[in-house]
């Protein structure tokens, strides 16, 4: 973060040679604005900002798992329905502290920097882009470094727990079965939340950046220049209201019940949100205002605009039916995944791994669609809230990633939403970088795009190598437990929980440094060899990749344990796992970061990149 946060700095402040005097505006020549150096300081200050938000999401949503996975477990003893609401309001607090923690820095952050900023309204919005570079910077770390701890861990209870020695899942005689539960918290709740709190903070910088160059900005008009930070505000309220029917109208009786209880909740969130957008809309915005769009304003009228939210909550919804579809053993496909394990190992993997692929088919339509819809109506403007009504109810939606078989749908928002925020958010580095198209035929954005393409495989092979070769310790230090403490099997003798821990804690932290660097400082390459055009093909084919590999792979077990069905099973299980907790999600933080990191250090490509090109 230090080290960042200086290169900001110096990046940004060198655009005019760290000049105090102020200067024509990019977008309207006519008018002064503030100097390059203010936005430099306000950037690295909302970067900060950002960051330290991240941070803080994560360690209250570790802080609130931990006291709540202990009352679930005392509330089990009371039955499945206790429990249930224990589970899923813990949820609902990690959601709604995510949501309203991101909102209310940033509404802090902006009213602060208008102090300064006054009437420029282009420069106050470019600086608080950096809020977003934070949230996400920081969110990578948590995503990877959370997904090595966890699956390093579950890998190694897995195969020699289960495969080897025939115990049931998180067998206390396990010795890394520790390490797994903690892992599971640092994963799916500091990676998680951190995730959806960059995707929130993103795709509000994008739409504040594009409007604050719109007749929004030009008039100064602060209640509809401020919509995108409306919209998350109603959502905030809708989960309120929502969270209610699952813990308080509707009772949940049977384990049968829950997965219907959480149905209910996204399409009641949905419906509800989109009555609630429409108010707003109605109330915060002119009947017809101008969008920038590629250097012309383009008239939209206030329905046109909520509609393009309204197309991203909806193909939020079908993102969501769509992943527990592909992830739940209610249904068709993942059945044909367990009866695959009856022939072993392999056929269980060919199985699984298609089964993802194919599951990417209908979100990528959906993500397509509510990209035409909204870019039709109202530009790149339109994109970022598309992605803010995706995410407006995340606190729903992380209340229900408390609980476990439908918890991917979480995950299928991340990757829906991130692929909307990178897309508004290279609407608006294209704008400031001062490109007017981005030719494909060109071949300095041709390079840049097969090498964007290569970027989520390159990424992915070191995470997986990464979780790999820790879970190889693991394995070793649980084998040598069973084989060297006597009594461990038999239960008399407890294991050495700490030895486990350490080896997923070490291994996190070392191995997520090599994956974070390549993120981090791909665009900063690009950007000063090789200029912004080459930048752009980057990030657009960074984006067409990635959002394709997310996809998820899980296996569940059919046949007795211990059967050879069962151990095929953990095994494609085991294969998955890295693949769905690991890799996958970190490739929705790759192509966001990679974006806003570029949207920043715009300014300086734009007067300094290229360097390569110049010489030659």
């Amino acid at each position: 973060m230090v080290a960042f946060a200086i290169l900001i700095f110096v990046f940004l402040g060198s655009v005019e040679g760290f000049s105090t005097k102020s200067q024509p505006c990019t977008y309207d020549n006519t008018r002064m604005c503030k100097p390059a150096l203010a936005t430099a300081a306000f950037s690295t200050l909302s970067f900060l900002l950002g960051a330290f938000t991240s941070v803080v999401s994560g360690f209250l949503g570790m802080k609130i798992a931990t006291f709540a996975n202990a009352r679930t477990t005392l509330e089990a003893r009371k039955g499945v329905g206790k429990a249930f609401i224990v589970a899923f309001r813990s949820g609902a607090v990690m959601g709604f502290l995510l949501a309203a923690n991101g909102l209310l820095v940033l509404y802090i952050a902006i009213n602060l920097f208008k102090l300064y900023y006054g009437s420029d309204w282009e420069g106050l919005f470019e600086a608080i882009t950096g809020y977003g570079l934070g949230g996400s910077s920081m969110a990578l770390f948590g995503r990877v470094g959370g997904g090595i701890y966890t699956k390093a861990a579950d890998v190694g209870a897995d195969l020699v727990g289960k495969v080897e020695r025939n115990i049931p899942e998180d067998d206390p005689r396990n010795p890394a079965v520790i390490a797994d539960n903690v892992g599971d918290n640092v994963g799916d709740i500091a990676g998680m939340g951190s995730d959806l709190f960059g995707s929130y903070a993103e795709s509000s910088c994008a739409a504040l950046v594009v409007a604050s160059i719109s007749s929004f900005g030009i008039t100064h008009d602060l209640t509809a220049m401020l919509y995108p930070l409306l919209v998350s505000s109603v959502g905030i309220l809708v989960c309120l209201l929502t969270t209610l029917f699952a813990t308080d109208f509707f009772e949940v009786k049977s384990v049968e019940e829950i997965e219907p209880a959480l149905k209910k909740q996204l399409i009641i969130s949905t419906v509800l949100m989109t009555f609630g957008i429409a108010i707003v809309s109605w109330i915060s915005l002119p009947s017809t205002f101008t969008i920038f769009n590629f250097g012309v304003q383009k008239e939209v009228k206030s329905w046109e605009l909520f509609l393009c939210v309204a197309v991203g909550l909806w193909a939020g919804l079908i993102i969501g039916f769509v992943t527990e579809y592909y992830t739940s053993n209610a249904y068709s496909p993942v059945q044909d995944v367990a009866d695959s394990c009856r022939t072993g190992a392999a056929t269980n993997v060919i199985f699984g791994l298609a089964l993802g692929y194919k599951s990417v088919i209908i979100p990528i339509l959906a993500i397509a669609v509510s990209i035409f819809v909204s870019f039709s109506f109202a530009a790149m403007y339109g994109i970022a809230v598309a992605a803010l009504g995706m995410l407006s109810t995340i606190a729903t939606g992380l209340a229900i990633d408390a609980y476990g078989p439908i918890s991917d749908n979480a995950g299928g928002f991340a990757i829906g939403s991130a692929a909307l925020v990178s897309l508004a958010l290279f609407g608006a580095f294209v704008s400031r970088a001062d490109i007017s198209t981005v030719d494909v035929l060109t071949p300095k954005v041709f390079i840049g795009l097969l090498v964007g393409a290569m970027l989520p495989y390159w990424f992915s092979a070191m995470t997986m190598k990464s979780v790999g070769s820790a879970a190889l310790k693991m394995v070793e230090e649980v084998r040598r437990q069973f084989n060297t403490i006597p009594g461990l099997m038999e239960g008399t003798a407890k294991p050495d929980y700490a030895n486990c821990v350490k080896i997923s804690t070490d291994a996190s932290i070392k191995e997520m440094i090599p994956p974070g660097a390549l993120v981090m400082l791909t665009p900063l390459i690009v950007g000063i060899f090789f200029g912004v055009e080459t930048l752009s093909g980057v990030l657009a084919g960074a984006l067409v990749s990635g959002v394709q590999a997310g996809a998820s792979d899980h296996a569940r077990a059919l046949g007795p344990k211990g059967s050879a069905a069962h151990k095929a099973a953990v095994i494609g299980d085991t294969v998955g796992d890295p693949l769905k907790d690991t890799s996958g999600p970190s490739l929705n933080i790759l192509i966001k970061l990679m974006a806003v990191e570029s949207l920043v250090f715009a300014p300086f490509f734009a007067a300094h990149g290229g360097l390569l090109f110049k010489i030659f």
